[in-house]
């Protein structure tokens, strides 16, 4: 919102997707830390202290986000209504008490911010999972796949981002959630004979203490009998690349529009509280549960493409709702409501 509202009007997709690079680039820093880490240590020291390095790092990144929020002023448009005495005394009952802007935030939500959720999601931490628990690729070179095809992709945000200055938001976020539904399967069954392993099935266990699930990847002998898959021994590490790079593209569509949309979907006395919410859920709700739901449905099932049908279930919904109902935004001047562009 703070990028959006100093962006021009006619290249705010472009500006605003700049922070939408972030988040794929944290996971990036993440895969390359952990990657690092793993590399210094015996694989039994990774597993007994090692994995915790990680999680310290992560504190001093956060100490630097949180020095840099303070030091941040409110944004321009926010400022202005506040020095104009046009703040909202009650922004959550004007968010959410109100059907017309707790219908904007509903549509926002189910046509367009779940479905980017889910396709995020699927795209970069599903894959991994696939990879390494599924295809029995090694954690190692699963990691590496996957740091490569999202660092290949990151400069396709700024793409999409400029796109949708152009042909419109909404365009390009359906396209994105339609063109994932219809591939997800293709791509993984791709993946599938990529990695080598030969994983037809899938078994499942249940902790009796704790309950965690535990998949064990299910190939078939000389004989036709199940068995423990092994390890792929020879996986095609450029077409596993390619399969994931593909889905990072996804991602771009989705997620490289979305905070332009946002921004101007909602007036700027309530458009924190009211984008919050489609945002927060989308993300951390329909997407952050994505590796649960696909894990739970695959143990369910033993069926190792089952945790797909999460996802492009809530991906096809908002292409469906966000078709019928999201309004375009793109060209909006969001600030017109406060007197114009100062």
């Amino acid at each position: 919102m703070y990028v959006a509202e100093h962006a021009p009007d006619h290249k705010r997709g472009f500006y605003t997707s700049f922070i939408q690079i972030t988040a794929t680039f944290g996971f990036f820093i993440s895969l390359v830390v952990v990657l690092t880490t793993q590399s210094s240590m015996s694989p039994a020291d990774f597993q007994r202290y090692g994995w915790r390095i990680p999680f310290l790092i992560s504190i001093f990144m956060l100490a630097i986000s949180l020095y840099i929020r303070l030091k941040m002023k409110e944004s321009p448009i926010f400022s202005q209504i506040k020095a104009a005495g046009m703040t909202s005394a009650q922004p959550l009952k004007d968010a959410f008490a109100k059907w017309e802007n707790l219908k904007r935030v509903m549509i926002s939500l189910f046509g367009a911010t779940a479905g980017q959720g889910v396709v995020w999601y699927c795209g970069q931490f599903y894959a991994l999972f696939y990879l390494q628990t599924i295809l029995k690729v090694n954690a190692r070179t699963a990691a590496i796949v996957v740091a490569i095809a999202v660092v290949i992709g990151m400069p396709f945000f700024t793409l999409f981002g400029w796109l949708s200055d152009r042909i419109g938001r909404k365009n390009i976020i359906m396209a994105g959630c339609l063109i994932a539904v219809l591939t997800y399967i293709p791509i993984y069954k791709a993946m599938e004979r990529a990695a080598g392993s030969n994983v037809v099935s899938l078994w499942s266990t249940r902790n009796a203490v704790t309950g965690a699930i535990s998949l064990t990847a299910v190939t078939t002998n000389a004989s036709g009998a199940y068995v423990a898959a092994k390890e792929a021994t020879n996986p095609n590490v450029p077409m596993l690349v390619l399969l994931v790079f593909i889905q990072v593209i996804y991602v771009c569509m989705v997620y490289g529009p979305i905070a332009a949309y946002l921004v101007e979907a909602f007036p700027a006395k309530i458009r924190y509280t009211s984008l919050s919410l489609p945002y927060h859920i989308g993300n951390g709700v329909f997407g952050g549960l994505l590796p649960l739901i696909g894990l739970s449905v695959c143990a369910t099932t033993h069926n190792i493409y089952a945790g797909l049908y999460y996802p492009m279930a809530v991906a096809s919904l908002t292409f469906i709702v966000g078709s019928l109902f999201l309004k375009e935004t793109h060209g909006t001047k969001i600030w017109d409501e406060v007197g114009g562009m100062k």
